[in-house]
């Protein structure tokens, strides 16, 4: 009868060391997936400073800037002559951002019809399209001064408008 005890308080002892192992394998899954949650939401966030701040220094690029073409050296300015000539080119450049999408948009004065541009209808026109991936995601934006060279009656002349840099990223999966 002792035997038969022990050989109880034994297999006891084995399903309360199961049980306790898989309440705290639980719990770690739990914590494990908290904590891949959290790493997601922080990528996403990441993700969105990356546009945030790609936004705000794309015009000074010199794929974009103005420079010293104007006359004076301008912050935030766009040069759309070189922009065309880079939407021309844009396979060579598809990765060299790292975002998803880039738009330049002419906010005032404003067009009533909006039409992207093109060689055929640049200066009028409302947006460029330099980047377009179909996506879900977030985007980020800041103000521009888009410039460029335009003849006026035989004499060239450098014409200004605002407009708005758009870039669109995927969300983090």
């Amino acid at each position: 009868m002792v035997n038969k005890f022990g050989q109880m308080k034994i297999q006891q002892m084995s399903f309360m060391l199961l049980a306790v192992f898989l309440f705290f394998s639980l719990v770690g899954m739990i914590i494990i997936t908290v904590k891949m949650s959290e790493l997601r939401n922080s990528a996403t966030e990441l993700e969105r400073q990356n546009a945030m701040l790609l936004a705000t220094k794309l015009a000074s690029s010199p794929e974009f800037s103005c420079g010293d073409v104007y006359g004076t050296p301008k912050t935030d300015c766009v040069d759309l002559d070189k922009v065309m000539m880079l939407k021309e080119n844009i396979n060579k450049y598809s990765n060299f951002w790292g975002s998803s999408n880039i738009e330049i948009m002419r906010i005032y004065p404003k067009n009533k019809t909006i039409t992207e541009c093109n060689s055929t209808n640049y200066p009028n026109c409302n947006y460029i399209k330099l980047l377009d991936k179909s996506l879900s995601g977030y985007d980020a934006s800041n103000f521009v001064a888009l410039c460029r060279k335009e003849k006026d009656k035989g004499e060239t002349v450098t014409k200004c408008e605002m407009g708005k840099i758009i870039i669109r990223y995927e969300e983090a999966k």
